[in-house]
């Protein structure tokens, strides 16, 4: 995937973006990850659709942020607004899973306006935050010293410790490979280690985030489609049909043989749900 740089108040952010005339989809990936998680998905919808994927500092960022930068969940999902700001997209379907499902209702929450629809991908929600033991345990690596931390993940380079349910096991049946790339920043720059502990700590001190979000979610009035994984072992299935029941205009679809990241485990069904909604939901 070719990577494009914009420079934000914060720092600069690479991107993909596949150009083109169609609907554009902004696609949010989550802690510890970039825009690969969605290169599947990209490439069954970037014949019709602008795809726009931001690699956010989360964890699996090669450009550091200023040391200035908010990186508090609310702070990354202003970053998400200016982004949007930097580079004119207008009318969007912004597209979250996992953490970056977080930043989606952030930013529904705040009437981001040039927001026109928003899809919620297996996600965290409600009380899920940080979301299961994956979630929990590397918040709690959070309170370490970067440098500790540093050394904390390296065993992360292990493909068995990269399987078991309280690392990254339960969040992907298929997508090993991407998940092993993803960890190179944080295991290669002091400075990725040093933005990721910020992350961890502010999403530790504000457990309650997603519990205030979704008080503010029923004020959101415009297409909301919520794709969950019906084996989900991380976000509760039943948190996808909450999220349906709040939302004024939603449609929750749910997904077989898959984990959290949809967007690895089942591209394919992801983009089919994709493409409906924004070529057929009316705005």
């Amino acid at each position: 995937m070719t990577m494009e740089m914009v420079e934000l108040s914060t720092g600069t952010i690479e991107y993909v973006d596949t150009g083109g005339d169609g609907p554009v989809l902004v696609l949010l990936h989550g802690l510890l990850m970039d825009p690969s998680l969605w290169a599947g998905v990209i490439d069954e919808l970037r014949t019709d659709h602008r795809c726009v994927a931001p690699t956010l500092p989360l964890g699996a960022h090669s450009q550091p942020m200023g040391p200035g930068a908010d990186l508090s969940m609310r702070g990354i999902a202003g970053m998400v607004a200016e982004f949007l700001e930097r580079l004119d997209l207008r009318d969007v379907t912004l597209v979250g899973n996992d953490t970056g499902g977080a930043l989606v209702q952030l930013l529904m929450c705040d009437q981001e306006p040039r927001v026109g629809k928003a899809v919620l991908v297996s996600c965290d929600a409600f009380d899920n935050f940080p979301p299961g033991m994956s979630g929990k345990t590397l918040v709690l690596t959070g309170k370490l010293s970067p440098a500790v931390f540093g050394v904390f993940m390296q065993q992360m380079r292990l493909k068995p410790v990269r399987r078991l349910p309280f690392t990254l096991g339960w969040l992907t049946k298929r997508g090993d490979t991407a998940t092993a790339r993803w960890m190179k920043p944080i295991l290669t720059q002091s400075e990725i280690r040093k933005d990721t502990v910020r992350v961890l700590r502010s999403i530790s001190a504000n457990r309650t985030l997603m519990q205030e979000a979704a008080e503010g979610l029923p004020a959101f009035d415009r297409p909301t489609l919520i794709v969950w994984a019906k084996e989900d072992r991380v976000m509760p299935p039943e948190h996808g049909r909450r999220l349906a029941a709040l939302l004024r205009q939603s449609r929750l679809v749910e997904v077989s043989d898959s984990y959290t990241l949809i967007p690895l485990d089942q591209p394919a069904k992801l983009a089919e749900s994709l493409r409906e909604f924004t070529l057929v939901t009316p705005r």
